[in-house]
């Protein structure tokens, strides 16, 4: 099909009409990033000069033939590497559950024993990962809004023990942090992975430390990255500016010498974005495949839960906790970062299961 798209026009592709099966449906549905999610249509937008210039849904087998349409969709399809964390390999074909282990004591969602006793968090991430999470993503300084800076030489004292306790017994480790010296002694005590609220943009030196570590990273949108994560002025379109932005910092970070392969993408709900951005953000989740990147979706326990549920408390935000995770899920997150592991895992279990069934043919 032939649609008349400005040459300089920014293209994207959103997949919506998602399906859970493509039994009996050849031609007319594509897998999203080789994982468990299809969809049978796309929504084409065309952006110019700030603006949505074009915008319709089109089954896959309309799709126009332009070379940009077929560039994003090759990068919507392709199968996600799977990565390699010490002994372990966590395949990215399936939704798999990133733990969260704050050692903060200003948390708003842990203990404050977590953050005093080292013995008493590595057992919680023993259990953790007996739950069924495939990553442990340690963090020693709070990213809620308000929070004070933390001293690196005090993050360090308080993620690496956890960090070189739980590593020696082969765990999967990430650490949370957007300094360069805690990147550094966390994978020196064996961490597998950086994941930066800062896309490596706080820290002058924290993009060469990655480089030279060879290892994957999780790059977060934020508006200010330079300032802290919950600064900025609002957006004119939500969903393609983070979009953008995440693209943009992907190609500089793969530029600079870090293996696109394994670099990963979190749209950063609650991150300097309102509840109305952050619902836009969760329903457009699929678009960002379009960048070719594994996707994380971290929204457990977040403002945005209480917001629409009577301003429930942190501690009592399970079920929109689990509601979001499924979300992600069928938009073909790969990693779901989550504080509530056993009831995380056991809903993505059922939710695989389901899919299963489907690929049954009948």
């Amino acid at each position: 099909m032939t649609f008349d798209l400005p040459a300089t026009a920014r293209l994207y592709l959103r997949p919506v009409q998602l399906a859970d099966s493509p039994v009996s449906r050849d031609g007319e549905v594509v897998r999203l990033a080789g994982g468990l999610s299809w969809c049978s249509a796309f929504e084409l937008i065309a952006r110019e000069g700030g603006k949505r210039v074009f915008q319709r849904t089109i089954t896959v087998a309309d799709l126009p033939d332009d070379p940009r349409v077929a560039a994003i969709l090759q990068r919507i399809t392709a199968p996600r590497a799977s990565l390699k964390l010490g002994e372990r390999v966590v395949r990215l074909d399936q939704p798999q559950v990133m733990a969260i282990l704050n050692r903060t004591p200003d948390s708003f969602s842990d203990s404050r024993a977590l953050s005093e006793d080292v013995d008493a968090a590595a057992g919680v991430g023993v259990d953790m990962a007996a739950a069924g999470a495939a990553i442990l993503d340690i963090g020693g300084e709070s990213t809620r809004p308000g929070a004070a800076e933390v001293w690196e030489g005090e993050e360090i004292e308080r993620v690496v023990p956890v960090i070189r306790k739980l590593a020696a017994g082969g765990a999967a480790i990430s650490v949370d942090t957007r300094r360069a010296a805690v990147m550094a002694a966390a994978l020196q005590a064996g961490a597998h992975i950086v994941n930066d609220v800062a896309a490596l943009l706080y820290d002058p030196q924290a993009l060469e430390v990655v480089v030279n570590a060879g290892c994957p990273v999780v790059l977060m949108h934020s508006p200010e990255p330079e300032k802290g994560p919950h600064g900025g002025d609002g957006y004119g379109d939500v969903l393609l500016d983070v979009y953008d932005w995440l693209e943009k910092r992907v190609e500089d970070v793969a530029a600079a010498g870090v293996d696109r392969a394994k670099i990963l993408v979190d749209p950063g709900i609650g991150f300097g974005k309102s509840l109305q951005d952050n619902l836009v953000l969760m329903n457009g989740l699929a678009l960002f495949h379009g960048i070719g990147c594994g996707l994380l979706l971290g929204a457990s326990r977040k403002r945005m839960i209480g917001a629409l549920s009577n301003e429930a408390p942190a501690d009592q935000r399970l079920g929109g906790s689990l509601a979001l995770a499924l979300k992600g899920a069928d938009a073909g997150a790969q990693l779901i970062r989550v504080h509530d592991v056993f009831e995380t895992v056991q809903a993505l279990r059922v939710w695989r299961g389901l899919r299963d069934s489907a690929l049954i043919a009948r």
